[in-house]
């Protein structure tokens, strides 16, 4: 008479057994192999935001940003930038992830393909309204020097302006929006290229080396030689160095924009 039972065999056991081994061998494997970090793409800019405001029946369309919020010295400069969809220069991106050879050479190849304004509001504007909004009054009147009139504005950042037209903010925008990115450029290079000709005109500082930013080189010659009529009064280092001094017109006007800035960038540019 045979007798049934659910107890497994010698064999199976010892293979069950075996097979148990591998899965927690396999897990403790998997618990011990080191995780690959995760790589993000970069963000690149593209056309995508003015092809779409293209198909709504909005065009032209401009880019806008700036450059030079949080220097001690000299201007916040803002440009404004209509691209031919036809004519637009490969290797465009945010001005701050290209070197200031690359710049220079996107710099020519813009002004010479598109529609550019340029508009700089100096430190004395600076002073009295704040970098903000001489910021936001800069990037305004960079739109209206511009020689075509948009019939939408891409700005970077999240505050809109008075464009005189319709304007979206796009935070990160110059890593985003083919045109703020081609911008962007032009107003590094417009205010580096100024910055350079400040510092020939005021050796000691080396404008031409930190365009203006609070260094230690520049914050040791401004404690050494004093504040020049570019560097912002209502900045803290500037303020501590010359507490008490009146504030200083800059040299040349206290702001350029429309046919006056454009012609001063023909002049850079050149």
């Amino acid at each position: 008479m045979s007798r049934r039972t659910d107890a497994p065999s010698p064999k199976s056991a010892a293979a069950a057994g075996r097979a148990d081994a591998r899965s927690k061998s396999g897990c403790a494997d998997a618990a011990a192999a080191p995780r690959l970090p995760l790589v993000e793409e970069p963000l690149r800019p593209t056309f995508d935001r003015e092809r779409r405001a293209h198909r709504r029946g909005l065009w032209p369309v401009a880019g806008c940003d700036e450059a030079g919020r949080g220097p001690l010295a000299g201007p916040v400069v803002a440009a404004a930038v209509i691209l031919d969809p036809k004519r637009i220069p490969r290797g465009l991106d945010d001005s701050k992830k290209l070197t200031a050879e690359r710049r220079a050479v996107l710099f020519e190849r813009i002004c010479a393909v598109a529609e550019v304004g340029v508009a700089l509001g100096c430190p004395t504007r600076i002073d009295r309204d704040n970098i903000r909004q001489a910021s936001l009054w800069a990037l305004s009147r960079a739109v209206r020097a511009l020689p075509v009139v948009p019939k939408l504005v891409f700005v970077d950042g999240c505050d809109r302006i008075d464009a005189g037209c319709d304007c979206e903010a796009v935070i990160s925008g110059d890593a985003l929006v083919l045109s703020i990115a081609a911008a962007s450029i032009v107003a590094k290079v417009t205010r580096d290229r100024l910055m350079e000709q400040v510092g020939a005109a005021h050796p000691g500082y080396g404008f031409e080396r930190h365009m203006g930013y609070g260094v230690p080189e520049h914050q040791r010659a401004l404690a050494a030689l004093g504040a020049t009529p570019h560097h912002r009064r209502s900045f803290a280092p500037v303020r501590a160095v010359c507490s008490g001094l009146p504030a200083v017109e800059t040299a040349g006007g206290p702001d350029a924009a429309g046919p006056d800035a454009a012609a001063g960038l023909r002049r850079i540019a050149s």
